[in-house]
């Protein structure tokens, strides 16, 4: 059956060609929509221009065939075999092509959104300005495929290989490319914006100037990789493998990387407003600068040097300390989390939820902060709901106050003692908007949990500890009068006795300032 004949029987209405041989045919323009022609060979055939939307072509043979122009919208390209042909601006939109193989087919300014190519094979396949807004491509084959200027955008690439792929200037924003191979790819000026990179291999990678803000590379490995210029603004960056990493002049304002290898990376320039800059791997780290203002335009830079990054970057986060001589139940448990959640909606400052270590008779809850100059602030709201607050309260205030004292200078240069004067009066503007409701305090005064004794202490990013608060009573259980031992009763509630001066310098010297505290908008 030769290209006429098929021609005239689809005009009379038939449909099914199934294996049918069209080797080399001519049907450029033709009306093929909706037929049958599954395991059909049309190799060489020139089917440019023609509209074979709908039609099933699941395992035929269009090797070097001439689909430039085609519409073939919806149809069924299952285990196709594409290899060199030319579909350049044809449309693919939504067809099923999962197996198909297209290697080295041209595909420039192709429609295939919403096609489903998954387990495809399309190596070195020009791609070049093809659109595939929500295409499915999990666990193609894209290895040294040109996708300069294509459009991903909502696209599933999870476990793809993209290996060596030019990616340049390509639209990959909210793309699932989770665990995908992106060894040695191009993918400068390309935009990720909230893009799925969790577990992808990304290295030697060229990822300079790319939009990466939001985007999730949790658990990613970039060793080698190529990051100037880029923004990775708020992106995820736990647990990532930033190994020999060039972020010169790179955009981390927001970023979360705690848990990340940074050994060997270069980060001079880069802005790290509001970046943790503990629970990292700094070994080796280049670093002459970095960009701490909050709109990453210089304003506040701090000049580090390769000496000093292991005093710039610290190994563990500045926390608040609270053990409670009583166990948590999941009934209080909640009410703290109730507490908390007040707490942080009516101050300035946010914090996260406490770490907690349970046990039968002792609670400790650990908060971890961005910042050492925060440390006195954080400590006056988080212990709020005990019943030891006020103890605590005038101890902190104490501390601060005598901040002030002209003797505190001779500790500082000029520009530290600023810095300590700063945080003194953060602390006393923010203080008066720290208190509970009545209602809420009466909750908490039922509970034999927030009257327990408690002990308080601050530990600084450079690990020194200061104690704030010790309950006399903290671990005294003891009742037995008829035993001679003193009831816990009779215990005095003596307070904690102030630090002493050249310890409370200590602890304040070594503080890292460059880290503001975190405010939250006032709508």
């Amino acid at each position: 059956m030769n290209a006429e004949e098929i021609l005239k029987k689809y005009a009379t209405g038939e449909r099914t060609f199934a294996g049918v041989n069209l080797n080399e045919a001519n049907l450029s323009g033709a009306n093929l929509s909706h037929a049958e022609l599954s395991q059909a060979n049309l190799s060489v055939a020139n089917l440019s221009g023609s509209n074979l939307s709908h039609a099933n072509l699941s395992g035929a043979k269009l090797n070097v065939t001439k689909l430039s122009g085609a519409n073939l919208s919806h149809a069924n390209l299952t285990d196709a075999i594409l290899n060199v042909a030319n579909l350049a601006m044809a449309d693919l939109s939504y067809a099923e092509m999962s197996n198909a193989s297209l290697v080295r087919a041209e595909l420039t300014r192709t429609d295939l959104s919403g096609a489903n190519l998954n387990r495809a094979n399309l190596s070195g396949a020009d791609l070049k300005d093809a659109k595939l807004r929500g295409a499915v491509l999990s666990n193609a084959n894209l290895s040294r495929t040109d996708l300069k200027w294509a459009v991903f955008t909502a696209a599933t690439l999870s476990g793809a290989n993209l290996h060596g792929t030019d990616l340049s200037s390509a639209d990959l924003s909210s793309a699932d490319l989770s665990n995908t191979e992106l060894r040695q790819a191009n993918l400068s000026r390309v935009n990720l914006q909230g893009a799925n990179l969790s577990g992808a291999n990304l290295r030697w990678a060229d990822l300079s100037g790319a939009d990466l803000r939001w985007a999730d590379l949790s658990g990613a490995k970039l060793s080698g990789a190529n990051l100037t210029g880029a923004n990775l603004s708020y992106a995820n960056l736990n647990d990532t493998s930033l190994v020999h990493v060039d972020l010169t002049r790179a955009n981390l304002i927001g970023a979360d990387w705690v848990g990340a290898d940074l050994s060997g990376a270069t980060l001079t320039g880069t802005k790290l407003h509001n970046v943790p800059r503990f629970g990292i791997k700094t070994d080796g780290v280049i670093c002459e600068w970095v960009d701490l203002s909050p709109n990453g335009d210089q304003s506040v830079v701090q000049r580090i040097g390769s000496d000093h990054t292991h005093v710039f970057f610290r190994e563990a986060p500045p926390t608040v300390n609270i053990q409670v001589d009583a166990a948590l139940d999941h009934d209080t448990n909640m009410l703290l989390a109730a507490t908390y959640r007040q707490l942080m909606n009516q101050s300035k400052l946010s914090f996260l939820p406490p770490n907690l270590q349970l046990g039968r008779r002792r609670t400790t809850l650990t908060f971890e902060m961005m910042g050492d100059n925060w440390l006195f602030l954080a400590a006056y709201i988080v212990i709020l709901p005990f019943k030891d607050a006020a103890q605590v309260q005038a101890q902190l205030s104490k501390i601060v106050e005598f901040l002030q004292a002209k003797e505190v200078a001779n500790y500082f240069h000029s520009e530290g003692y600023r810095l300590v004067a700063s945080m003194r009066e953060m602390f006393l503007s923010s203080i008066h908007a720290c208190a509970l409701p009545d209602e809420v305090l009466a909750r908490l005064g039922r509970s034999k949990f927030f009257k327990a004794p408690s002990r308080l202490s601050l530990l600084s990013s450079s690990g020194k500890v200061l104690k704030i608060h010790h309950h006399p009573r903290f671990g005294s259980r003891l009742i037995q009068e008829n035993d001679g031992v003193i009831p816990n009763t009779l215990l005095s509630d003596r307070p904690t006795p102030l630090p002493e001066f050249g310890q409370l310098m200590e602890f304040i010297q070594a503080f890292d300032f460059t880290n503001d505290p975190p405010q939250r908008s006032v709508s």
